[in-house]
């Protein structure tokens, strides 16, 4: 009977051992799933607009690549009133993240720069003039398109835009953190030199 009880007891023990190390087991292979699915959340909302700028440029074309045909057809000409909207922000599938499932945290150690992500265009001609046996033809009009949007897109550095979504990134690492403590975890930007928002772009 003494051994029957002595038995029950250190089965008892044995298996109360192996039930807690395999709770430890199982709880600490949750807490890293939940991390790996938060990194991707995080990494999924991909293209993070934070501002978007307005121009409106005359941008004038002018067919100087065949000179003599010019003067033999005639020259053609146009101008063409550009109205354009680019979006600046950051891709956040750049972020540097890792995590730590012993205190839950998330440390961010490298955070991308602003990037032009979007620019919508739309073209009215003016003033397009052709010549007499040199019309504008559908490849023309899509060179045209090409250049002017370049045009555009040149203009975009100097608007100050790519400096005011700087001043964002403090704020999106703000938003970014509200999303982490959602399933209370904490998110570590100390790497980040936040002291000033330009200074947590990474020049990597």
């Amino acid at each position: 009977m003494e051994l029957l009880l002595i038995g029950l007891a250190a089965g008892a023990i044995v298996a109360y051992f192996l039930f807690a190390r395999f709770s430890r087991s199982r709880k600490k292979e949750r807490i890293t799933t939940q991390s790996v699915i938060l990194m991707e959340k995080i990494r999924s909302v991909c293209k993070f607009i934070t501002v978007e700028g307005d121009f409106s440029e005359i941008y004038h074309y002018e067919n100087v690549k065949d000179k003599w045909l010019n003067i033999v057809l005639g020259k053609k000409k146009a101008l063409i009133l550009i109205d354009a909207k680019a979006h600046i922000g950051f891709d956040l599938t750049k972020i540097k993240m890792s995590a730590d499932t012993q205190t839950r945290t998330i440390t961010l150690t490298n955070f991308p720069q602003p990037e032009m992500l979007t620019i919508e265009t739309d073209f009215k001609y003016y003033d397009k003039k052709e010549g007499w046996a040199n019309p504008f033809t559908a490849s023309d009009l899509t060179e045209i398109n090409k250049e002017a949007k370049q045009h555009i897109i040149d203009k975009v550095p100097e608007s100050g835009l790519f400096e005011e979504a700087s001043n964002q990134a403090l704020e999106t690492i703000k938003l970014m953190e509200t999303l982490v403590e959602t399933i209370n975890w904490k998110l570590d930007y100390s790497a980040l030199e936040t002291t000033d928002p330009k200074r947590i772009l990474s020049d990597k």
